[in-house]
């Protein structure tokens, strides 16, 4: 059984790859519709955009989503959701998915999964992840994962991680930065302060492994397709999104 969950998706206009990315168009429609619809496909009981920018509120407003423009300062994403739940009055135990505004091709499925995996387990944290090849491991923008036997995230990294000394084939686990979390939760996260490790590896889900939270990753029931950081991967997104039309 699906769990009641809300569904919040930070959008921010100053990308510094892609200036204005949530607006940027895909096949006629800027990029943060077709996030906002596969959000909806999830069946969550409310879907809002959480942006820095009114430009992106009328547009959201405009094919008839819901946002909220909040505070420029926030640091992260998470803050932004923080601001959304105090905002909209969400109960401490509501479950909330945070979806990533440039993942556009995100599957429904798998956005529902971590929302029930949050139901169902005992942790702070639910994500996902993909099996990656060792070459692929070695690009640092792709974040990598190391868990225990029973799902639980031992470390997150931008270095291949684990280190393969004997030449063994390992499998690699490769990150896909979606969470579900409870706002009791969040609210208190966004007051930690930040440790070493988030700030060298520039990874704020580091700070709740650093404090003793767990996070439970599973592998993920359908394969997403690229998020978008640069035009390259705009333009490959397009594409594949002109080849599902057609």
């Amino acid at each position: 059984m699906i769990p009641d969950f809300r569904i919040v998706i930070p959008a921010r206009y100053a990308s510094v790859r892609l200036p204005g990315k949530p607006l940027r168009p895909i096949c006629g429609r800027p990029m943060i519709e077709w996030v906002y619809n596969a959000a909806l496909e999830a069946g969550a009981r409310e879907v809002v955009v959480a942006t820095d920018d009114r430009r992106i509120v009328e547009r959201v407003q405009g094919f008839g989503g819901k946002a909220c423009v909040t505070d420029s300062a926030h640091r992260s994403g998470t803050d932004r959701i923080v601001e959304v739940a105090q905002r909209l009055k969400w109960s401490s135990d509501t479950i909330v998915v945070n979806l990533q505004g440039d993942e556009p091709l995100m599957p429904a499925a798998n956005i529902v999964q971590v929302a029930e995996n949050l139901a169902e387990l005992d942790c702070a944290m639910t994500t996902l992840h993909k099996t990656i090849e060792a070459g692929d491991a070695e690009d640092p923008n792709l974040v990598k994962l190391v868990q225990d036997k029973r799902g639980y995230a031992l470390y997150f990294s931008r270095s291949i991680v684990p280190y393969d000394r004997g030449g063994e084939t390992l499998h690699y686990l490769g990150h896909i930065g979606i969470y579900a979390y409870r706002v009791g939760f969040i609210e208190t996260f966004s007051k930690l302060a930040r440790c070493e490790l988030e700030i060298a590896e520039s990874l704020e889900q580091l700070r709740a492994l650093w404090n003793g939270y767990a996070i439970h990753s599973e592998l993920a029931r359908a394969a997403p397709g690229p998020g978008v950081d640069t035009e390259q991967d705009l333009e490959k997104v397009t594409a594949l999104i002109e080849s599902m039309q057609a």
